[in-house]
């Protein structure tokens, strides 16, 4: 949770009890509850707005496939599937062009223009 550990949060808490005090520890905590309830209402209302305005090829738009770290890895993922697909193509090409050994008294193929 935010990257936040078992210690930080006891220190959290205690300086919020030392701060605000036990009477209105309580009524804080409870208004920052409706506080994430509104602000996880206003996430899913601009996500399904974005959802409706981009149409039903986007209709299973979610709000983390934006994130540009994400968009990122995702395109460096496929660049390097494709990557993995050109080289067993490679492979398999040089597998079928494997060249025999000339037989005795055969000269070796050569080209006169590109010489």
């Amino acid at each position: 949770m935010f990257g936040i550990g078992f210690g930080e949060l006891t220190v959290i808490v205690v300086l919020a009890v030392l701060v605000f005090g036990p009477d209105k520890l309580p009524d804080l905590a409870r208004q920052a509850g409706r506080f994430m309830r509104q602000l996880r209402g206003f996430a899913n209302q601009a996500r399904d707005e974005l959802r409706s305005e981009l149409g039903p090829e986007f209709a299973d738009l979610e709000l983390a496939d934006l994130d540009p770290r994400a968009i990122v890895r995702k395109h460096i993922a496929e660049a390097m599937a494709e990557l993995d697909d050109l080289d067993d193509a490679a492979r398999a090409e040089e597998s079928r062009h494997v060249q025999e050994p000339l037989a005795a008294g055969e000269w070796a193929p050569y080209d006169v223009d590109a010489t």
